[in-house]
C-alpha cells in the first residue's frame, strides 16, 4: 500500500497568493482532515491511509514526517505548509486558501496535520472557512500527543485512584504567552492529570501559577519531547522541578507537559519514573 518516498515540495507563499494548479472543470472537490499521529505510521488508522492513497493533493504539517509521507499515493501533489513556533511559517489565511482553491478544482484534498486534528490543530478555523465557502468537508481522527506519551510510559491518565478526569490545555495564547482566563483552580485539582501542549516557554509561570493555586509542589510532573519519535527524550519529578526538566530537553522539538499524581502509578512506568525523578530533583 506504500508509494515510493520522494521529497516534499516546499511552498512559499507571498500575501494574498496562492500556487496556480491546473484548469479543469468544476467537479465535486472536497477536504479531509487527517490526523497523522505523533509521527509513528503505524498509529496512522485504516481510514487516514486510504484518505492519503485517495488524495490528489496533500497539504502536511512540518511535524509529518517521510514515513507517513511513503504512503501518499504516487501522483498526489505534495505541499509543506508546516507552522511551528518561533520560525518562520505558512500563516493560517495561506493554508486556507490553498485548500479552497484546490477543491474547487475538483480535487481531493487531504490536510494532513500531526496529532489529532481536533486537539490544538486549528481544525476549526479550517472547517470554518471551508464551509463558508461551501466546500465539503470530513475529519479522520489521530492519535494525539497525550495518548501517545501515556501508552509509551504504559500510564493510565485517568487511574481510578488518582484521578477523575484528564484535562488539556494549551501552554500559551495566540500572543505566545501563558492564557490570562486559565481556571487555575479547577487545573490545580489533586485527582485531575493535567496535560500541557505547547507548555515549555511558560512552564516556570505554570508551575508557580498550579502551586499558588494549592497543588502541591510534589505532585508527579514530567515532560517529554518529539512524542512517538525515535529521538523522544523524557524528564520527570516533583512540580517543582518541571522547569530544569523542560531545560534539560530543550525547545527545539515539540514539548508536552503532563502533571497529576496518575503520572506514579502504573508498574509499567515505575523504573523510568524512579529514575528520572532522581535526575532532575
Amino acid at each position: 500500500m506504500s508509494a515510493t518516498p520522494r521529497k516534499p515540495v516546499e511552498v512559499k507563499l507571498v500575501r494574498g497568493t496562492a500556487p496556480e494548479v491546473p484548469r479543469r472543470p468544476a467537479g465535486a472537490g472536497h477536504v479531509t482532515l487527517v490526523g497523522a499521529g505523533p509521527g509513528d505510521p503505524d498509529l496512522l488508522t485504516v481510514k487516514a491511509v486510504k484518505a492519503l492513497q485517495s488524495a490528489d493533493v496533500v497539504l502536511f504539517d512540518d511535524l509529518v514526517g517521510d514515513g507517513i509521507l511513503a504512503l501518499v499515493h504516487a501522483k498526489a501533489r505534495c505541499l509543506a505548509v508546516g507552522k511551528r513556533g518561533g520560525r518562520a511559517s505558512c500563516r493560517q489565511r495561506d493554508i486556507d486558501d490553498l485548500m479552497v482553491r484546490f477543491a474547487r478544482r475538483g480535487r481531493h484534498v487531504v490536510r494532513l496535520k500531526s496529532g489529532d486534528p481536533m486537539i490544538f490543530g486549528r481544525a476549526g478555523e479550517e472547517i470554518a472557512r471551508l464551509r463558508r465557502e461551501g466546500i465539503a468537508v470530513s475529519v479522520v481522527p489521530g492519535v494525539t500527543a497525550a495518548l501517545a506519551m501515556a501508552a509509551e510510559l504504559g500510564v493510565s491518565l485517568t487511574h481510578r485512584d488518582h484521578a477523575r478526569s484528564v484535562r488539556f490545555v494549551t501552554g500559551h495564547s495566540r500572543h505566545g504567552t501563558l492564557p490570562d482566563d486559565l481556571d487555575w483552580r479547577g487545573l490545580a485539582d489533586p485527582a485531575t492529570t493535567l496535560v500541557i501542549y505547547m507548555g515549555g516557554r511558560t512552564v516556570a509561570e505554570t508551575v508557580a501559577r498550579l502551586t499558588e493555586a494549592g497543588l502541591p509542589a510534589a505532585t508527579p510532573a514530567l515532560a517529554m519531547r518529539a512524542v512517538g519519535r525515535p529521538e523522544a527524550a523524557m524528564r520527570a519529578g516533583p512540580l517543582a522541578a518541571l522547569p530544569a526538566a523542560v531545560a534539560a530537553l530543550g525547545l527545539d522539538e515539540p514539548l508536552i507537559i503532563a502533571i497529576g499524581n496518575a503520572l506514579h502509578s502504573a508498574s509499567a512506568a515505575a523504573t523510568i519514573m524512579a529514575d528520572a525523578f532522581r535526575d532532575v530533583s
